[in-house]
């Protein structure tokens, strides 16, 4: 049955960036009527509540581009909206650790990436040091990263929505509604899901792993597609929590799109290792053998995708490898802690991670962000779009006060 009632923004996707842009525009405009819609029975129902809770301070990101200046600034204001309303989170700190001689001139490059991104108090610390903050860890040099930390992102996301929906009484968060179309109208348009009719001005897609296609029913065309993939990890057993005290990373190979395998303390107080990445053959699927038609077609079908593959043959190799078999698993991560053993570890959760993938294979890494008349589109949030989620939306709401012509009215 349609409704009647007309919003001023309907933001499409539950995750924490779709509920930072929801707190953002809220706060910014008491008086806008927003709507906030998510096809599942819960916000932040995929990769934000599927990732490792890792406050990211703004390490390995290039000067100047988005991720970097969202990064610091949405660290920041994550940090302080979190001890503002007792979201569980703790600054604690990380390392970052050399293990090999061929190494050093990369940390050396994301030691200077920290400075030059103004991260606080960062510093070198040598193989012998890095045992004051990690006991059980071997490498030859690293780097201490105190302004690093650790947040429940799902208890974030809710709060962010809690918060926003106690400006305007009148504005909703509506669970379980998939959207299936976009219809534009005149003056208004028409968020079609399954089961109703939404009636907005302006939308505004927080979509994630649905990014690209969700692009597409809005009539926006893009070469690119997103493109999944599974981040296995296992946790720490009793018998081997204590060998992890807060976070341990390794020097990410620049070769690879991702930052490799690490240790995280949750804020639970349990430690998880991993993720491997592995392509998924399902979006928003959490298991070994998750597998969709589409999802795989949509991916197998693009050129883009084996470019990736073939540019990372013998790291995609060992990443599935290792997704089968604790032994290899547990080899990478004696690498860092060799005194782990097979007790130690046990199977955890997995997550999935959206790509946006271009034609010649390339992760388009920087954040990507684009509006139409009528929409905005966050088409690219990888990886640390929940540590930025705060400073994206505020820039989404910028974006929007622009193309939208809304009047600002900042309560702040």
């Amino acid at each position: 049955m349609e409704n009647k009632e007309i919003f001023d923004i309907a933001i499409i996707g539950g995750g924490i960036v779709g509920a930072a842009t929801f707190y953002k525009l809220q706060k910014r405009h008491p008086k806008l009527n927003i709507v906030l819609i998510e096809k599942e029975n819960k916000l932040s129902a995929h990769q934000t509540g599927h990732n490792s809770g890792v406050i990211h301070s703004g390490l390995y990101y290039k000067p100047g581009s988005l991720k970097a200046k969202n990064c610091v600034k949405g660290r920041q204001e994550l940090v302080a909206f979190c001890q503002e309303y007792n979201v569980p989170h703790d600054v604690c700190g990380k390392v970052v650790v050399a293990i090999k001689e061929s190494e050093l001139p990369f940390m050396d490059k994301i030691f200077q990436n920290g400075i030059e991104n103004q991260i606080e108090g960062i510093k070198k610390i040598t193989g012998e040091e890095i045992k004051k903050y990690e006991p059980y860890v071997e490498g030859i040099a690293g780097i201490w990263v105190p302004c690093t930390g650790i947040v429940d992102f799902v208890a974030a996301t809710n709060k962010m929505a809690e918060v926003a929906l106690g400006i305007n009484f009148n504005s909703r968060v509506q669970l379980g509604e998939k959207v299936i179309a976009i219809n534009h109208k005149k003056e208004v348009n028409e968020v079609v899901t399954e089961r109703k009719v939404f009636l907005a001005k302006k939308i505004i897609f927080c979509a994630g792993l649905q990014a690209d296609r969700m692009a597409k029913k809005d009539g926006v065309k893009i070469k690119e597609k997103v493109v999944g993939f599974r981040g296995d990890y296992y946790e720490l057993t009793e018998k081997g929590k204590h060998k992890v005290k807060n976070l341990i990373y390794p020097v990410p190979n620049p070769d690879f799109p991702f930052l490799g395998v690490h240790f995280t303390r949750m804020t639970n107080g349990d430690v998880e290792c991993g993720p491997n990445a592995v392509f998924t053959f399902k979006r928003e699927g959490y298991k070994k053998t998750s597998f969709s038609f589409r999802d795989s077609w949509d991916a197998l079908t693009y050129k883009g995708t084996w470019k990736l593959f073939f540019g990372n043959i013998k790291f995609g190799i060992n990443e599935y490898r290792r997704a089968f078999s604790k032994k290899l698993f547990l080899k990478t991560l004696q690498t860092l802690i060799p005194s782990l053993t097979m007790d130690d570890i046990k199977p955890g959760r997995a997550g999935v991670r959206a790509l946006l993938l271009r034609e010649d294979g390339d992760t388009r890494d920087d954040f990507r962000i684009e509006s139409t008349e009528h929409s905005i589109h966050v088409l690219n949030a990888p990886s640390p779009a929940a540590t930025a989620s705060l400073a994206i939306g505020e820039y989404i709401a910028e974006m929007a006060e622009k193309q939208f012509n809304i009047p600002i009215e900042s309560t702040s």
